[in-house]
This record gives C-alpha cells, sequence and structure tokens, in this order.
C-alpha cells in the first residue's frame, strides 16, 4: 500500500469494495448525525443557533463543509461542524449536555449497528429460524457494513470524548474543570489545546482502531454465546 487509500482498499484481499463503500456511507452519515443531535441538543436546551444558521438539515455539505468531504475522498477521514452558542442556553449544564450529545449519537449507532449484526448474522446463517438463510454475497456483505458502523462509530465516542479542544470532551472538560478552563480561554491555550488534539489523533489511533474492533469482536461473540447459535 502506500497510494490512493481508496485504490488500495479496493484492492486489498482483506477489505475490498464492500468495505471502502461502507467506510465512506457511515463516516457520511455519522458525521451528520453527530452534529445534528448536538444541533437538536442545543435547540432543547433554548439556542436557536442551528435552525437560524440552516443547520438542522440532512445535507452533508452543510455540517461538513467541501474541504472536509475532499479530504474524505483523499485521505479517508472526515469532521463536521454544529454552531451553538452557550450563551443563548438555559440551565448550568446546557453546554455540556450539548456536547455530549454528539458522542452519545455515536454510541447510539454503535448500539444499533452491533444488535442488528447480533441478530443478522445467525438468521442469514439459518442458525435462528432453520428455514430462513440468505446467500452470500448479501449475507457477508452486511455483516461487512454493521461491523464497520459499529467500529467507526466507536472510534468516533472515543475519539471526540478525548480531553482537548475543540472535541467534545475538551468543552465537557472545560465546563467542570475551571483551571483547564481559564487555560484554554487564555491568548495561546486554545491553540495549545488544538496542538494537543493533533497529538492525540497522531498517537491514539494505534489505540482506539484497535480497542474499537476489540469491543465489536467480544460484545458479538458474547451475544452470540448467550444466544447459543455460532455464526
Amino acid at each position: 500500500m502506500g497510494g490512493w487509500w481508496i485504490a488500495d482498499f479496493w484492492n486489498s484481499p482483506q477489505l475490498g469494495p464492500v468495505f471502502v463503500v461502507s467506510w465512506l456511507v457511515w463516516v457520511i452519515v455519522s458525521i451528520v448525525l453527530h452534529e445534528l443531535a448536538h444541533g437538536w441538543a442545543a435547540l432543547r436546551m433554548g439556542d436557536p443557533t442551528p435552525r437560524v444558521t440552516g443547520h438542522m438539515t440532512w445535507n452533508p455539505l452543510v455540517h461538513m463543509g467541501g474541504f472536509s468531504l475532499v479530504a474524505l475522498a483523499l485521505i479517508g477521514i472526515a469532521w463536521g461542524a454544529m454552531p451553538v452558542d452557550p450563551s443563548r442556553m438555559r440551565g448550568r449544564h446546557a453546554d455540556a449536555i450539548v456536547s455530549a450529545a454528539g458522542p452519545a449519537m455515536n454510541l447510539l449507532l454503535a448500539a444499533i449497528a452491533l444488535v442488528v449484526l447480533v441478530i443478522w448474522a445467525p438468521l442469514a446463517s439459518g442458525e435462528l429460524i432453520s428455514s430462513v438463510t440468505i446467500a452470500e454475497p448479501l449475507r457477508g456483505n452486511l455483516e461487512i457494513f454493521l461491523r464497520v458502523g459499529a467500529m467507526l462509530n466507536l472510534v468516533l465516542l472515543m475519539f471526540n470524548l478525548l480531553p482537548a479542544m475543540p472535541l467534545d470532551g475538551g468543552r465537557i472538560a472545560a465546563h467542570y474543570i475551571r483551571p483547564y478552563r481559564e487555560f484554554v480561554m487564555s491568548e495561546h491555550g486554545m491553540w495549545i489545546s488544538m496542538g494537543l488534539m493533533l497529538v492525540f489523533f497522531w498517537f491514539a489511533g494505534d489505540f482506539i482502531f484497535p480497542a474499537a474492533l476489540s469491543i465489536v469482536h467480544t460484545v458479538t461473540d458474547l451475544l452470540w454465546m448467550l444466544m447459543g447459535v455460532s455464526p
């Protein structure tokens, strides 16, 4: 490998076209829903900014922007943003709640993908209902799609909860830890925190992706064992 990621993964015996398509679909859907969760929470807390700015939409271009979508095509990663105004929110913990809503959405998406995967695999193989079997390639392709969705959303959950600005974890930490809040509000604090985020991203990737894969395998194997199936 070493060329364009889509070409490398597409031609990889371990990954292939289904993985590439699954990754692209899940990245876009997960980021859009992550940002919409921030928006829904902000509206609930009394801040109309997401609606006023036109961000309460399903359009990925609005949430991710052209540069992020180009980055997704070129290097396989992307990001999004939801404008909010904490000064217009009601409640002492409103800002933290809005920040936590995005990772909570990723947790929900990961859980949904895992539940469907746990049911789908033994159903498709005929272990749940002997009269029902689903042939390849649909059986395996959907399993790959669900595994990618679960893994990616666990990665997004863990990464976004890292305590560095402007990640959600950094905003939550700044809300509850006064010295950290004063630090990020200082003249160079935000830039230092963003630098730390990049360091986290560079080094934590070696931990977060394997951890997410391990969680997916462990949860599915445990649930299949409890169900008495081995798809």
